[in-house]
């Protein structure tokens, strides 16, 4: 089984809010393989939106995405453009 991780800084100002992580949950949602979204040692299913909230990922925290399946790094490549591109927001 194919696994595949990213390390990203969360970069826009307001963090992992509720729209950032619908986005992140919409992107895991399009792949088939498994997502876990870990931010300092707590690990949840990236696929679950009450999950990736309680994760409370502020401005400046890394978080680890990790994939298993097909699909992985394609998965991990996209929420990693979606934190890159700062979901959207202006800053």
């Amino acid at each position: 089984m194919t696994t595949a991780k990213g390390d990203f800084e969360i970069i826009n100002a307001l963090g992992l809010h509720a729209r950032a992580a619908a986005q992140l949950v919409k992107a895991a949602n399009s792949y088939p393989c498994d997502v876990a979204v870990e931010c300092e040692g707590q690990s949840v299913n990236g696929k679950s939106i009450m999950g990736v909230l309680m994760l409370a990922a502020a401005q400046g925290m890394r978080v680890t995405i990790t994939c298993t399946g097909e699909g992985a790094q394609a998965c991990v490549d996209a929420i990693g453009a979606l934190i890159a591109a700062r979901f959207g927001e202006p800053q």
